[in-house]
């Protein structure tokens, strides 16, 4: 992933990055990871001279974020496949997965961004970022400091949710742990730190720089405003607003790095990893709790959230902030993300089909799950009163979508066309559904009247740590426990998220009058609240890629056959019948495949590296 809004704001990628290929080469050894040019004659030492070279360090650092910001891994779950033949992640999915096959791993990718960042901690204080002002000198150093500090954080935390795993002896390991850069002397032959130091790491890396990085960057029109070690050196306004104002903002803060924290707990603290983790439940819930304390809790909850892809003034980079998003990447105006999921009749390639495993999680809009038999689900009319959120994400059969009717059957529309039926050709739905989640109703990717808009790809999303703050809760106190003493609870957290999403209301919108009753049900069970919470995840959180994690960390079956409907239409009565088909046999291995591998080439290379338990 390239972080183009942040380097083309901070600096000229075309030098920068050309500039790094040759000078990190001075620092390391190994080929497979940097070649510098012949041509390099250029020194270590000019970075400390040339600030815009030692800064391009940490660029190619954020170049190495690890986050999937289109939907794709969701293919490879029960929540979806893809009509994308060569998909690395249905190949994966149907058998082929392996420890030198696996489109999962981020393995060199946070390597070497952990690296870049080593340098870059090495050199950081003798860089002249102001050689003239004593203040603004200080102010870039801790801020740039920091920045790498959360960034280490966050690579080691994508490390260990990808390759951390139990060893045929039974060890909870994470990955060898490098807080300085490799060179030349290195022993590159390093063992995989356990779980629980890999842990600590994270911790402490996000504790330094939550203390060096501002909350968020904001513009300030005061001195009062300015932090008292920063005035000592003589910082005014618009020095202190050069380095940590709005211009900075996407950059790590000292919020992101909170929330990277409080996902390492809850990953740690997850079914998967508790055992040797070192990580409780309550731990996790309230680092959670602090992240979302900074908004005021529920008070911050955001009552548009779950759709903030539709707030399209506010996906714009002069928008400002969004309430829902704590993180976000921006992106320039394009219709590639239309152009892959729109359905062929909207000139789209259709390749995210949605499930009907994932349909039949959403409940009905009383709040009842559709196998219970209080809930009124009818077969014969399947997409009605249903959680409103299933039309928010997924094209269904006879909606219309940008003035157009999208039949998924085995009938055409009202215009005798057939190419959105079920598996009708290359760029149909092989499950009866298209994905809408994240799209736009004002692009069209058709080339002769190509319309592009500005998307943005959320990093973190405050309704994550809300869930992540519900499932930690329940599981160290149960549903209705104020644990943490923050003023609200899991059973809190997720009737907010049911309110907002329209349930326990009838068909016009009205609240019932006996209120979300199945909520009340799961209050009185924990076990029962688990399932709830973990449910409410899959549904708000689907296609961003967080499901194939969920479930590994859940200890969830993976085989699961995705299944898809198949819809015929009386010519006659017109009476519509639905028949519920297997699409796609997943081939997993339970028994070892919860946790990923580490590259086989990695494992045949460093005799000291361990493997996971299973994987060859």
């Amino acid at each position: 992933m390239k972080n183009k809004a942040i380097i083309k704001r901070l600096t000229s990628r075309i030098t920068v990055i050309g500039y790094c290929l040759l000078v990190i080469g001075m620092f390391c050894s190994c080929d497979d990871m940097f070649e510098p040019a012949d041509e390099n004659n250029r020194q270590a030492e000019d970075m400390t001279e040339e600030s815009l070279y030692a800064h391009g360090l940490l660029i190619y650092g954020y170049d190495r974020l690890p986050y999937i910001t289109t939907t794709q891994t969701d293919v490879a779950t029960d929540d979806a496949v893809t009509n994308l033949k060569n998909s690395a992640y249905l190949n994966m999915a149907t058998g082929t997965w392996a420890a030198d096959n696996n489109p999962m791993s981020i393995w060199d990718q946070c390597k070497d961004g952990i690296q870049y960042v080593n340098i870059f901690m090495t050199i950081v204080e003798k860089v002249k970022w102001a050689p003239s002002a004593a203040s603004k000198q200080k102010m870039f150093i801790d801020r740039l400091k920091g920045e790498a500090f959360g960034l280490r954080a966050l690579f080691y935390y994508y490390l260990l949710q990808n390759h951390g795993g139990y060893t045929n002896e039974g060890e909870l390991l994470g990955v060898p742990l490098l807080t300085k850069p490799e060179d030349g002397s290195s022993d590159f032959n390093q063992v995989r730190a356990p779980f629980a130091d890999c842990i600590k790491q994270i911790y402490a890396d996000c504790d330094s720089a939550m203390l060096l990085l501002p909350f968020s960057y904001e513009d300030i029109s005061s001195d009062a405003d300015i932090p008292a070690k920063y005035k000592a050196l003589g910082a005014n306004v618009s020095g202190f607003n050069l380095v940590f104002g709005l211009k900075a903002r996407n950059l790590m803060s000292a919020k992101i790095a909170e929330a990277v924290k409080a996902q390492a707990a809850t990953l740690a603290a997850s079914p998967a990893f508790r055992e040797q983790s070192g990580v409780t439940a309550a731990e996790a819930a309230k680092l959670c709790a602090n992240v979302l304390n900074r908004i005021g809790g529920l008070d911050g909850f955001d009552p548009t959230g779950n759709i903030w892809y539709k707030n399209k003034s506010k996906l714009e980079p002069s928008g400002g902030e969004m309430p829902e998003i704590l993180w976000r990447e921006d992106r320039h105006k394009n219709a590639s993300q239309e152009a892959d999921n729109f359905p062929p009749s909207l000139y789209g390639r259709g390749q995210v089909n949605p499930s009907q495993n994932l349909v039949d999680a959403f409940p009905m809009r009383n709040g009842r799950p559709i196998s219970d038999p209080l809930s009124g689900y009818d077969p014969k009319n399947p997409y009605t009163n249903r959680d409103p959120r299933l039309a928010d994400d997924i094209l269904f059969n006879g909606v219309t979508f940008r003035r157009s009717e999208i039949i998924t059957g085995t009938y055409p529309n009202d215009k005798n066309e057939t190419y959105d039926n079920l598996n009708f050709g290359s760029g149909s739905t092989r499950t009866g559904y298209y994905l809408l989640k994240l799209l736009r109703d004002d692009v069209s990717p058709q080339s002769s009247s190509l319309i592009e808009q500005q998307h943005i790809y959320p990093r973190i999303r405050y309704t994550e740590i809300f869930l992540d703050y519900a499932e930690m809760a329940n599981d160290a106190w149960g549903p209705k426990v104020d644990g943490a003493n923050v003023g609200y609870t899991a059973y809190d957290v997720i009737h907010a998220i049911r309110t907002r999403a329209g349930l326990a209301t009838n068909e016009v919108g009205l609240p019932l009058a006996e209120g979300d009753v199945y909520l009340e049900e799961c209050a009185a069970d924990q076990s029962k609240m688990t399932n709830l919470i973990r449910n409410e995840r899959r549904i708000e959180l689907c296609f961003e890629n967080k499901r194939f994690w969920d479930m590994r960390r859940w200890l969830l079956p993976l085989n699961e056959t995705v299944k898809g409907v198949r819809i015929d239409r009386n010519e006659e009565t017109g009476v519509l019948s639905y028949t519920i088909i297997d699409v796609e046999e997943r081939k997993y291995y339970n028994d070892y495949q919860m946790y990923g591998p580490i590259p086989k080439g990695e494992v045949m290379k460093w005799s000291n590296l361990k493997q996971n338990k299973g994987w060859q």
